[in-house]
């Protein structure tokens, strides 16, 4: 088996020790706790190590809970140990869970399987962690929860990595960050260590990431809302009948989903959802001078737009405008709201649901009568400039941005960095391809070869296509 760890000098040593973890640790009020600092750990020009050690019960019924709910967010206790050129850190109680919708999968074996100490069957799967489920307000590097992120149909390994890179580069301090790392899972008294191989680490949106961008939107905790599918209803401002707190029990049975899911100060349902109620009403009641004057004061337009510019320019089409999914939105304690993007895996030439994500028109790229919150901002002719202002800066040459020369370099330096670890002990995914997922309805998208072709017809370069699709 590949070892992927590097030798490097323990610099910082946080919970380490000889800790039983094969039980949850008692709820003691006056354990000791870590001090929250800012994360060094997004670094896009090292790959760290990330390892995971497991109880053999505890991933056994990690497996088993799989088996009664795939959708289930019970968390077992397991020992993280993180590498980078800075120093090692170990937190030997840290919360792990399995991640994901549609993308979401048993870790080992099939169902009804338990680990399998000699032969086990390794699969890709997303994982999150949360360090202080079972300490006291421990952070890691300033982080409660961290993302681990498979790449999932993204033969690249660079799709969500670039997304989140770009809203950073234009300015868009409302997004997650992300970087690479190296997987490794040890199941106690089972298998050798398994290596899962190169993931994303993607930042969590949580009441940390609100406290952490206090400075632009105000202190303390306001109202945020986890926005997505729930059975026949999405959060697309219009419909205001799926409005409540998750509860994603063991039992599907009992399980509650909603379409916008509150997500912090949980036993305030009451005022938040007034507070989002009113918000929709207003949105879509309010009209011409009225509407503008409202919608200036509830939103930081310019962000909005820039953020959305981003969203349409790497062609993310599982979003709001589209398809009334997969972003966050919160009401700060400032008196704004904000749109938080998030989930950005399925982009760069990827396409579904639309045509043909390269070549849509950005000034009606979804549903032009069931989205309120972007189609009533961009029939403002000054908002509907600085949104095409946004694109063009986005694709100009002389920007460090979106351009084809300046993407392809990008790229090429982030698969040459992970290249060395790609291959894995499951088997999946080993090796870095340029091409979209198999499902997609544009097979022709390339993101380092091609002409901009638009995929019509043979390999076709994203950046370029995209570039070209923009007629203003």
């Amino acid at each position: 088996m590949k070892k992927i760890f590097l030798i490097l000098p323990i610099l910082l040593l946080v919970y380490c020790g000889n800790a039983d973890f094969t039980t949850v640790p008692g709820e003691n009020k006056n354990r000791p706790t870590v001090p929250i600092t800012e994360s060094s750990i997004f670094n896009l020009r090292e790959v760290s190590a990330i390892s995971i050690e497991v109880a053999l019960n505890n991933w056994n019924t990690f497996l088993q809970n799989y088996d009664l709910n795939p959708a289930n967010d019970k968390k077992i206790v397991s020992k993280f140990t993180f590498i980078s050129r800075s120093g090692t850190t170990v937190l030997d109680s840290v919360g792990l869970r399995l991640k994901g919708n549609t993308s979401r999968r048993r870790p080992e074996g099939n169902t009804g399987e338990l680990h399998n100490p000699t032969n086990p069957d390794w699969h890709h799967c997303h994982f999150g962690l949360d360090f202080s489920k079972y300490r006291d307000n421990q952070r890691f590097k300033g982080l409660d929860k961290l993302n681990l992120k498979w790449f999932k149909d993204d033969a690249a390994y660079v799709r969500e990595i670039y997304c989140y890179d770009l809203f950073r580069r234009f300015g868009c301090w409302n997004a997650p960050r992300a970087s690479y790392c190296r997987l490794n899972i040890k199941v106690q008294g089972g298998a050798p260590t398994a290596n899962f191989g190169v993931y994303a680490m993607v930042e969590n949106i949580d009441e940390d990431f609100i406290q952490k961008n206090q400075n632009n939107w105000g202190s303390g905790v306001g109202f945020l809302w986890k926005c997505g599918w729930s059975g026949s209803n999405n959060a697309n401002f219009v419909s205001t009948q799926s409005i409540g707190v998750e509860n994603v029990s063991i039992n599907p049975a009992q399980s509650v989903y909603y379409a916008y899911d509150l997500k912090t100060r949980k036993n305030e349902l009451p005022a938040a959802r007034a507070q989002l109620m009113q918000f929709i009403s207003d949105l879509n009641t309010k009209t011409g001078v009225e509407f503008q004057t409202w919608i200036e004061q509830k939103m930081d337009i310019p962000l909005f737009l820039r953020t959305y510019a981003v969203n349409v320019v790497v062609g993310m089409w599982d979003d709001y405008w589209v398809n009334g999914n997969n972003f966050y939105f919160y009401f700060a304690p400032n008196g704004k709201a904000y749109f938080i993007p998030y989930d950005y895996d399925n982009t760069l030439g990827t396409s579904q649901i639309i045509s043909n994500s390269g070549s849509q028109n950005p000034l009606a790229w979804g549903n032009m009568t069931q989205r309120p919150l972007i189609t009533k901002i961009l029939a403002i002719p000054q908002y509907q400039t600085l949104y095409k202002n946004y694109i063009s800066e986005l694709n100009s040459s002389s920007n460090d941005l979106f351009d084809s020369t300046k993407s392809i370099p990008r790229i090429q330096s982030w698969q040459t960095l992970i290249n060395p670890f790609v291959s894995n002990d499951t088997g999946e995914d080993m090796q870095i391809g340029d091409f979209p997922a198999s499902w997609g309805n544009q097979p022709n998208y390339r993101l380092k070869t091609g002409n901009n072709a638009s995929g019509a017809s043979g390999p076709a370069n994203f950046f370029t296509s995209k570039k070209a699709s923009i007629s203003w």
